[in-house]
């Protein structure tokens, strides 16, 4: 164990021992705080325990998602507040608490006075430390006001997307993005880089998830919210944007709601222009002689995006709603690729030189039909949720491709065009049951089904010629079935929470040449478990652990990926098998009224898991390959803080320290590695009078290596500013991305027959203008999720 390794575990140590000890019996108040005119919940009210001796506030709480709130205190007499923004409070004076009391529903109402007029002090903050999860509030983040989902999640702690649209946690890919709670093929092959931003309520961030969610994801769980608003008549919002490089967007929110009935619509637009460059510096010594390839590609990549989304709530009556909606994308990516390659001998002199050009066309349509039924019982905290979703979608990949050897000159022109139609109808089937059996006891249980079919049909003509390697079509079938249970109590100051997940997973891959025919069907057992000891007031201890697996996805199985440059292709592995991991985490939460601190140490082992290898064929072509390599053990230290430090004030820092052990062998040859490295980042939002802010984070990623590659360290710096007007019905944003210019990933490949290096620079500085105009709705006002009803 070394120092930093020590003293993570001595500093862990002091924060459990300085409160650990006798306590006094506490009693326990819990309620349910709702709007008193729409009656949905308010998440992040304020409830407040006041001594009457003397006045000062004793504990405090938020309320959840669903409006509820549970606080431990010592028998006493208490005032008893719950106070939200724009809301009369609600307050119970000079009680005697000598027993648990239960205020049932608590109604706020609206305060008109305060709607005209809101304090700073009432805001939800970005980002929210719960134990179990992080919740990021895009509500409240300027810097990805008229941007995409992908401009969100790096903004998230602990989350970082590269210029592929990969998405990673704690520096892990192996991390599942869901919509709504559920998975999307939105979340894949870089979709998420076309959802508005504006669409988007809140992104919740689940390291170890319990039995409720998919075991599908080592690294954990990313859930994207959307929004869907719940004011009664007609309301809603317009957004545009425009930046440079060329971008554009625009988006238009509408809700109209009555007591039967919740109807809303989103329609968006998004244009922008992207140029990216390439260097590649390529070594190889083979028999003795030695070959330099010096290669640049400049890319200009147009993406043109449009969505509308609609649907409605139908209330039957007090206990059931019904809720339907459609979803409906069109992505048009419109890329051009110029390639340079410069062939040198041992003596650094000119061998060779061509020149190649990529013109690429990819249209993508996504649809999305669901319904959702929630029913409500007469047993308080009883409900039954079902949904079925239906997702057909395709993309038509095209790549119309010219090469010539100019050096020496006399060759002529050749022509490589490809095309890949990808389809794939996807149904989504789930019903959850949730109970409870005295005042903590709850338990909770439900089936799922997720039935996938992709088609993937391409074909290359080289010269007008057919190449039948280069033609075939895939089918990919994945069918994922799934029960679940889990409970949980409370004992005295200890919760638990206990689960048992079982699911079935049925993969097959054929094509139409018969060259491929893979089955594998597999049942697993997945257990959570998660502790929480609560040292005192507001501060809390948990301990959690779960199982988890990660199968590969269709993109890692296909065998073609496209020809965009045959000296580096990226080549699927049908034969890949699931990672495992079992993963534990611990993890401690104080608050010191204005400043929270959430450190975290966690470690999962990984069994066979997923490893990107780099080979090089007899023409000194590079292929890029996923296997599986024997195990990865993997390590870390993670911090979360935030800091009010004035009411206009407030500031947050993550860090993140991990370690990693990898070791395996692939077709003869022995992977194997260790590494340390680190990342973090800083934010800070001011509010100043006259309803002016201003927003910046900077963030930071050491260097990195694996078994193969080595990445330099990189660094990002965002800022943006805003401003109200017209008492508060139109909002202005200014924000610059990328602020230095910064965003360059620099790798190096060491081999004993070749070296590497690259450089690759996806987006250069984006400076936008946003904004939004809002009518019938107030800028403070609450969202009604899909997931609530």
């Amino acid at each position: 164990m070394n120092r930093i390794e020590k003293l993570t575990l001595i500093l862990l140590l002091l924060f459990g021992l300085q409160s650990w000890g006798q306590q006094p019996a506490a009693l326990n108040i819990k309620g349910k705080v709702l709007d008193g005119k729409t009656k949905l919940p308010l998440a992040s009210a304020g409830v407040s325990i006041i001594s009457i001796a003397d006045n000062t506030t004793l504990k405090t709480t938020l309320t959840d998602s669903l409006g509820i709130f549970s606080v431990s205190i010592a028998p006493g007499k208490y005032q008893i507040k719950i106070a939200f923004i724009s809301y009369k409070p609600y307050v119970l004076e000079h009680q005697q608490l000598d027993k648990d009391i239960d205020l049932g529903l608590v109604f706020l109402q609206e305060d008109a006075k305060l709607l005209k007029s809101v304090n700073i002090v009432g805001e939800k903050s970005t980002v929210e430390l719960n134990l179990d999860k992080k919740v990021f509030n895009v509500g409240k983040d300027l810097m990805s006001k008229g941007g995409t989902a992908n401009d969100i999640l790096n903004n998230v702690p602990s989350v970082n997307v590269d210029a592929n649209g990969t998405v990673s946690l704690r520096g892990n890919g192996s991390v599942r993005v869901l919509i709504n709670g559920k998975p999307s093929m939105l979340t894949a092959n870089n979709g998420l880089g076309q959802v508005p931003a504006n669409t988007i309520e809140k992104v919740e961030v689940i390291t170890n998830p319990s039995a409720r969610y998919e075991a599908q994801g080592g690294a954990g769980i990313i859930n994207i919210v959307l929004k869907k608003n719940s004011s009664s008549g007609l309301n809603g919002s317009i957004q545009a944007g425009m930046g440079t490089p060329t971008y554009y967007s625009g988006n238009i929110n509408l809700s109209y709601k009555t007591k039967k009935v919740n109807l809303f619509t989103n329609v968006s637009h998004f244009y922008r222009n992207i140029y990216a460059y390439e260097k590649n510096l390529q070594t190889t010594v083979k028999n003795g002689l030695t070959t330099i390839l010096n290669q640049k590609n400049d890319q200009g990549r147009n993406d043109n995006a449009y969505s509308y989304y609609f649907g409605g709530d139908y209330y039957i009556n007090e206990k059931n709603t019904l809720t339907g909606s459609f979803y409906h994308d069109l992505q048009k990516n419109n890329d051009s690729t110029n390639y340079q390659y410069r062939y040198y001998n041992g003596k650094n002199v000119l061998d060779s030189a061509i020149s190649r050009f990529e013109d690429y066309h990819e249209p993508q349509n996504y649809n999305e039909l669901e319904l959702n039924y929630v029913k409500t019982f007469d047993h308080k905290d009883q409900k039954w949720t079902t949904s079925l979703r239906y997702d057909f979608w395709n993309d038509d990949e095209n790549q119309n491709i010219t090469q010539q050897k100019y050096f020496p000159s006399g060759n002529p022109l050749s022509h490589l065009n490809s095309r890949d139609i990808e389809s794939s109808d996807d149904i989504y089937i789930q019903s959850d049951f949730v109970t409870t059996f005295s005042k903590s006891a709850r338990f909770e249980t439900g089936i799922r089904a997720d039935l996938r079919a992709i088609r993937s049909n391409y074909s290359t003509h080289s010269n007008g010629v057919l190449l039948d390697n280069y033609t075939n079509k895939l089918y990919y079938d994945e069918n994922i079935y799934a029960a679940y249970a889990q409970y949980a109590n409370k004992f005295k100051r200890l919760s638990y929470l206990l689960g048992l997940r079982a699911e079935l997973s049925d993969i097959g891959i054929t094509d139409r040449r018969a060259t491929l025919l893979k089955n594998k069907n597999y049942i697993n057992l997945f257990p959570t478990l998660h502790l929480t000891y609560n040292l005192k007031e507001n501060t809390d201890l948990q301990i959690s652990y779960s199982r988890r697996i990660n199968r590969p996805s269709f993109y890692q199985l296909n065998t073609f990926s496209g020809l965009s440059d045959t000296r580096n292709l990226v080549v699927g592995n049908p034969d890949l098998n699931p990672t495992y991991s079992n993963s534990f985490e611990l993890a401690f939460l104080k608050k010191w009224g204005r400043f929270n601190l959430n450190p975290s140490v966690y470690y999962s082992h990984n069994k066979d898991y997923f490893q990107n290898v780099l080979g090089q064929t007899p023409e000194g072509f590079f292929v890029t390959t996923p296997v599986n390599l024997d195990y990865e053990d993997r390590y870390g230290l993670e911090i979360s803080s935030t800091y009010n430090a004035f009411k206009w004030w407030r500031l947050s820092w993550d860090f993140n320290y991990y370690g990693f052990k990898q070791n395996g062998e692939f077709e003869g040859k022995e992977y194997g590695t260790s590494n340390k490295t680190w990342f973090t980042r800083i934010s800070s939002r001011m509010n100043f009078p006259k309803s002016l802010a201003i927003e910046y984070a900077f963030n930071y990623r050491g260097k990195n290596a694996d078994v193969q590659s080595t990445t330099a360290a990189q660094y990002r710096a965002n800022i943006a500013i805003s401003k109200d007007l017209f008492n508060d019905k139109l909002s202005v944003v200014l924000g610059i991305t990328n602020l230095f210019d910064s965003q360059v990933v620099k790798q190096q490949f060491i081999t004993p027959d070749y070296q590497f290096e690259s450089e690759y620079k996806f987006v250069g500085r984006l400076t936008k203008l946003t904004l939004t105009y809002r009518f019938n709705r107030d800028k403070t006002q609450k969202d009604r999720l899909p997931a609530e009803n």
